[in-house]
């Protein structure tokens, strides 16, 4: 099965299913001599662990990862970096109704089509659980930019048809609410249709806004690896992800070009519609 790796420089590639015994990654690329440790990444992993809000899955795993190797007396020696991550309240017997049909919206009937087999256990290697591995590569990616100045951070923008407001954002919020909004007015409401949402036995869409700081002008190679292009083939890798935006995104289209373009002054740019 193909299409378990990703990146050039910092190369990332990982395995497991969901209801497997464990999850785990192989990181190429790291630079020598940043500090990391498993503490460092448990602090990203239990913002994304499930568990730990009634508005997402209610399966709980600890999701402690373990560093296997790349790490030497708390820093990278340079070389791979293997992250292990074990599944301890998989409920197989949960998913024995759906053996012999397909459901909507997964990867179920792709999946038997393509390979004549499928893990039917909460989806096996289709399961959001994969991204667990990504969190925690993502935790120590974050420390080689951070080295070069570069910050990344994300917030929810909307949910369902309730948006955040402009005036109320507070990136200090974003910690504060298990939605990870920085409108704090907005929880309330995300909360009650949420609420309402799960008595319908029912789900809905949502919106996440990236920004990213520090960014070095020139990353990115012509023609086909511009950085836009390979940020939308990560992003749409995500499990339900059907959507992405740079920039002012699909709302240009409603724009004239006079309204869309990114002015220049000796001072800077006057306007981000391009989204950097």
């Amino acid at each position: 099965m193909s299409g378990n790796s990703y990146g050039k420089l910092f190369t990332l590639s990982t395995f497991g299913e969901s209801h497997g015994p464990a999850l785990g990654c192989v990181i190429d690329g790291c630079p020598p001599g940043i500090e990391i440790s498993e503490a460092d990444l448990q602090v990203d992993l239990d913002r994304r662990k499930p568990g730990t809000s009634r508005h997402t899955t209610q399966r709980r795993e600890a999701d402690e990862v373990r560093i296997l190797g790349g790490v030497f007396e708390g820093k990278t020696t340079g070389t791979s970096i293997g992250l292990l991550i074990e599944n301890t309240d998989q409920r197989s017997k949960d998913y024995s109704n759906i053996k012999d049909s397909f459901r909507p919206a997964h990867a179920d009937y792709t999946y038997h089509h393509k390979y004549g087999i499928r893990d039917y256990r909460g989806g096996g290697r289709s399961s959001a659980r994969e991204t667990a591995m990504r969190v925690a590569a993502g935790a120590i990616a974050k420390k080689v930019l951070a080295a070069e100045g570069i910050q990344i951070r994300g917030y929810l923008s909307a949910l369902g048809p309730i948006s955040i407001k402009p005036e109320n954002f507070d990136w200090d919020q974003v910690e504060q609410n298990p939605f990870f909004s920085p409108d704090a007015q907005a929880v309330l409401e995300m909360e009650a249709y949420m609420d309402a949402l799960r008595k319908e036995g029912n789900s809905v869409g949502a919106k996440i806004t990236v920004v990213a700081s520090g960014v070095p002008v020139g990353l990115g190679e012509p023609i086909f690896d511009r950085l836009d292009a390979d940020l939308a083939h990560s992003l749409m890798s995500i499990n339900a992800v059907k959507g992405v935006e740079i920039g002012d995104g699909f709302g240009c289209v409603s724009q004239k070009g006079t309204e869309h373009r990114d002015e220049m002054t000796p001072e800077g740019f006057l306007s981000n519609h391009a989204g950097g």
